[in-house]
């Protein structure tokens, strides 16, 4: 068999080989958009912690700010413990959700 015609055949075994490993995507994508709809969304926190990838504290932000840390890097925190890292810790108030601001804290 020539050359040519082996990697035609190739071709076509690799071609039904990514359209059958697509269709498995787009079956575990529909699951889980199905999942997800199911499921209510987790409240968000009060307060969170923004962390740095030292494990360090960085600043204080309202519960769901979109500049504060995405997974490890935000911990959810009490209205105590915001008043304590910001007064006490001196840690830094995030300007975009101005969380000392809504503490009641002045920036």
């Amino acid at each position: 068999m020539p050359r040519l015609d082996l990697l035609r055949f190739l071709e076509k075994v690799q071609v039904r080989d990514l359209e059958r490993t697509r269709g498995w995507i787009a079956d575990e994508e529909k699951r889980l958009a199905e999942l997800d709809a199911r499921l209510p969304p987790a409240p968000l926190p009060e307060w969170e912690l923004e962390i740095d990838l030292g494990r360090r504290p960085v600043r204080v932000h309202v519960g769901g700010c979109g500049m504060g840390g995405k997974g490890l890097r935000s911990r959810a925190i009490s209205r105590e413990d915001a008043l304590r890292l910001l007064g006490v810790d001196r840690l830094e108030s995030c300007p975009y959700c101005r969380s000392a601001a809504e503490l009641g804290v002045l920036d």
